[in-house]
Formats: structure tokens, sequence, C-alpha cells
């Protein structure tokens, strides 16, 4: 058996499965106080315990994902100094200046919610005392089951500043008071489970704990995607787009960046429209009886670019992109045609701009998400996208947390 970890903000989650990659256990606790790592050790025992005794004395490799960029600073115990800050914290912002005099222009880390300008906030704010770790959460997750201290992957790492073509740390990264992660290869085994961990929770004496992902990762490993030109679109509340390309691209002028994924590149960007502007204006019922009435021949007339506020980061990437949201017709199931096809058009666009900057062409798209559910919705964007559009068979990134085990224990076993 093989065991992936997601963990979010509002819960984690986990899914056991079998060599054939049979789902055999799914489990999940809630999590109230996402900046509580006490929570997150609590949660994470919490989860495995749920996990039928059966399975965990056959679990041979286990796996986490973290929300990319929520990050926290430990003492050589690993205990945590301070609380961790969140994928979204933006506090970093009071010291973007500083990132943008130590990373290059059109470097991911220029962001105020960066792993990068996160750390350069700590050392202003004056609360890393040495000998201090940096690490990511899905780093320190891992280190309280295999208890080796400063491990990280590279995707992870990425907007830390981490040099994912040469897999190094840049020559422009600053000699930092503090320890930054060994980083190494997603899936690579770091150690086995401690020992009082393995008595507690019956894993069998080989089992081990291999390097993570984010979960935007782990929810395109799920998909199933695997060659140049695949896609994964995930509709949730907002619209993240990920193609498998053969070619790295990167351009901060628009959002974009690629992730390292083995000897390919998975390029992207994520925008701020989504399913949280659907559910401003209509509740899951009324998204469900409305979306059947819609005709989607003729196209909706409304140019509509849907946003909860002003602001996107891609394909447009203006923090004062107005929504356009208007003119609003009274009848709803017209409104609601508008919006999807805005989304379309969004998504679209993005992919285009991909293409236009060097990526391979998609040539098949999965789609994860709420909005894999919508058949209208599905019609309406293959339609624009004019390429194959189908649901992704597995969504859960703790499933694709799980193959990145599966993979890591079979990779072990080979070499």
């Amino acid at each position: 058996m093989y065991l992936g970890i997601d963990f979010g903000t509002s819960g984690s989650r986990a899914v056991v499965i079998d060599a054939a990659q049979t789902i055999q256990a799914t489990v999940n606790v809630a999590i109230d106080q996402p900046t509580n790592w006490q929570l997150w050790r609590s949660s994470l025992f919490d989860l495995i315990e749920q996990i039928p005794a059966g399975l965990r004395e056959q679990v041979r490799a286990i796996a986490i994902n973290g929300t990319s960029s929520t990050v926290l600073i430990c003492d050589a115990a690993g205990e945590p100094l301070a609380e961790p800050l969140l994928y979204s914290d933006a506090r970093g912002s009071a010291v973007l200046d500083r990132v943008r005099s130590i990373a290059p222009a059109d470097h991911t880390v220029v962001s105020a919610t960066s792993s990068l300008a996160k750390l350069l906030w700590w050392l202003h704010e004056g609360a890393i005392a040495p000998p201090a770790y940096f690490l990511h959460q899905a780093d320190w997750l891992g280190f309280c089951l295999h208890g080796q201290l400063g491990i990280s992957d590279y995707h992870n790492a990425l907007k830390l500043g981490y040099d994912v073509g040469d897999l190094r740390y840049p020559d422009w990264m600053p000699d930092f008071p503090i320890h930054l992660p060994q980083v190494v290869a997603p899936g690579t085994p770091i150690a086995p489970v401690l020992p009082d961990l393995r008595d507690r929770f019956g894993f069998p004496p080989d089992c081990h704990v291999c390097a993570g992902t984010t979960d935007s990762i782990a929810a395109f490993l799920a998909s199933g995607a695997q060659f140049p030109g695949e896609a994964v679109t995930s509709l949730g509340s907002t619209l993240v787009l990920k193609l498998l390309s053969e070619t790295r691209v990167d351009d901060t002028r628009y959002g974009i960046y690629s992730h390292r994924y083995g000897d390919l590149w998975l390029v992207g960007g994520a925008s701020n429209t989504g399913g949280a502007v659907l559910r401003q204006f209509f509740t899951d019922a009324e998204l469900d009886r409305l979306s059947a009435q819609i005709a989607i021949d003729p196209p909706s007339l409304l140019n509509y670019y849907p946003l909860l506020q002003p602001g996107d980061r891609f394909p447009i990437n203006d923090p004062d992109l107005p929504p356009r949201l208007e003119p609003r017709p009274a009848d709803p199931v017209e409104f609601l045609h508008g919006l999807l096809q805005g989304i379309a058009q969004i998504e679209a666009r993005g992919y285009h701009l991909l293409i236009e900057l060097g990526a391979t062409p998609v040539r098949s798209i999965y789609t994860a998400g709420g909005g894999a559910k919508n058949d209208v919705w599905m019609q309406i964007r293959s339609r624009l996208l004019k390429v194959p559009v189908c649901r992704s068979p597995q969504t859960e990134a703790a499933f694709g947390t799980a193959l990145l085990a599966l993979r890591s224990r079979l990779s072990a076993e080979e070499d």
C-alpha cells in the first residue's frame, strides 16, 4: 500500500492505494485554525489513525503535499519559532523592494506572497534567531514523520528562489542567517518512519517517507496526464492551468512560471476568475438547475471578464483589472451562460498565451475541480478550446500524492 496526504488550509485528506493504483481507503480531518502548527501535527496523526490498521501495516511509502508558499521557521529541534505564514499571506509586500534588489526582475519570487518574500519579512521583523531552519508546510509535516530536518523538494522550493533548471540555489541568493532546505526531487526517499511512530501506527519497518510536492502539482499527478501537450484545468474557486511542455516558459508579465516535471516542464498560471464568482450570484442547486436550461448554440453575446474584485494574475497580470459583469440580463439563465462563457474565454486565452510564448501546443485537457461536474460548461469550453476536453479520472490531490509515493518505492526498488 502507498499513502498520499494532502494538507490544505481547511482540512487534510489521505488516500491509500495499492500497486494497481486502486483506492483502498480515503479519510479526512477538518482544520479550523489554518496557522496553528500544533494542529497541523495533531491532524496529521489523527488522519493516519483513521486509516484501518490492516492497511497501515502494509504501507511501504508515504508522501505529503502542502499548499505552495505556506512556510514556517523552526529551531534545531524542528519546533516552530513563529506562527506559519499561509500561501496567501501578503505581508511580504513590506519587503518587496528588497526582493527586487536581490532577484532577477522576471523571477517568480518577485511577489508579496512568495516564499522568499516571507523569509525576508521574518528577517526584517527579527523573528529569526540562529540556528533556525526555513521550511515549507510539506517539508515540516514530512519531518514530523521521518525526523530529518531541513529537506525540501524542488516543487515547493521554486518560490523560494531555487533554480529548477540547474538544480541548485542561484548565485544571486544571499547568505541568510538561517538554514535553507536541502532540495531534492519530489518522491526522493528521505528516511523510514520514526520508530516510535512506526510502533504507534503499525507501519512496517521498511516504510519510508519521501520528498513531497505542492497541492496543485499533486492534482496534476492525479489526472493521469503524462505526455507533452496534455494539460489540466482546475475549475475550483479560481482557474488554474497547467500544461506539460517540452519547453520551459517563465514570464512574470503574464504571471506564468514553470515547474520542473522530470525531464519536462509544467507550465501554467492561475486566474482569479472561477467558481467563487459563480457562487457570488448562484447557489449550487441554482447552478445545476439553470445550467441545464442553457442552449450553448448560439454563443452568448455577453462579453464578461468575471472577477470577484479588481485584479487578475493570468492571462492578464493587472492588479487593477476591473471585473466586467455588465450588462446583466434579467434572465438568470442568460446571465449564467455569459459567466460560464466568460470564464471559458479566459481559459482559452491562457492556453493560447502559453503556446504563443513557446510551450508545447495543447492536444488534450483534463478537468479537475467542482466545475468538472457541469456538463454544459464542459461543452462551452470544448467549443472554445478546440481540443478534446474530459474529466480527470481522479481529482483528489491526495491520490496524486499517493502515486508519488508509489513511484518513489518502485524507483527505489529498481535502484
